[in-house]
């Protein structure tokens, strides 16, 4: 093997395990912002962003207040987040160097399903959340009929949306797909059972398509319009991704 191609399979296999964070700010992302602030005060609050990739959350946030924290595990992508805003730590999700109670808000965007324990990682976050503040969780959905993370054959991870996986049994689920986790709605809340905090709101969204948009508008615009509209059906169960939103007791 050429050192192009092991350095391309090293990173292959790093985003398979940690996950591709977002590295643009679209209209999807700024949707997922707005949700954000319909759930929890984000105005002066003392902000987490659990996992935070590159950080364009965590760079956004700080439109509504100075005192956001970035917790990121990957060295290199670290970097990458300082660059747009200061105060990110390396740490893992299951193990967060804050005092109890630190945090108003803590933030997790597509990370709970990349981390060794998801059940630390969910015990964590409230530990370190302050007494009313607010957990607003974003992650992936079983239901959904791609697996946006890619899956590995033969062997070789292989990058993209793959249809259908996550409707397999577990067995055969987790042979294609065992870098990464999906959730049913009650598989996904069981992470935060006994653990203080009550569930102040839980739905499914669906994508914003933005590179449909991007490429042919009117088509995307017709699609987003659609997908939108079923988060107010009972298809709703078959959207991307949860929105879970948690308060501390």
């Amino acid at each position: 093997m050429s050192a192009y191609n092991a350095g391309f399979r090293r990173i292959s296999d790093d985003a398979a395990q940690l996950g591709h964070p977002s590295y643009v700010w679209r209209a999807g992302q700024e949707r997922r912002l707005a949700l954000v602030r319909q759930w929890a005060r984000l105005d002066g609050a003392r902000i987490l962003d659990a996992g935070c990739g590159v950080g364009m959350y965590t760079g956004q946030f700080r439109r509504f207040s100075p005192h956001v924290t970035g917790v990121e595990i990957d060295l290199a992508v670290a970097a990458q987040a300082r660059a747009r805003a200061p105060g990110v730590v390396l740490a893992p999700a299951e193990a967060l160097p804050f005092a109890d109670g630190s945090f108003d808000v803590v933030f997790s965007h597509e990370v709970i399903e990349h981390v060794a324990d998801d059940r630390a990682a969910a015990s964590e976050m409230v530990r370190v959340l302050a007494s009313g503040g607010r957990i607003v969780l974003f992650c992936p959905n079983r239901l959904y009929p791609f697996e946006t993370h890619g899956h590995y054959w033969s062997g070789r991870y292989h990058f993209g949306n793959t249809p259908l996986i996550n409707w397999l049994p577990d067995p055969l689920r987790n042979r294609l797909a065992p870098h990464v986790r999906a959730y049913i709605g009650a598989g996904l809340r069981v992470l935060f059972s006994d653990l203080p905090v009550r569930i102040v709101h839980h739905s499914v969204i669906y994508p914003g398509f933005d590179d449909v948009v991007a490429s042919r508008p009117r088509l995307g615009r017709v699609l987003r319009r659609v997908l939108y509209a079923l988060e107010h059906t009972p298809l709703q169960a078959f959207g991307l991704s949860h929105f879970l939103v948690l308060e501390r007791i």
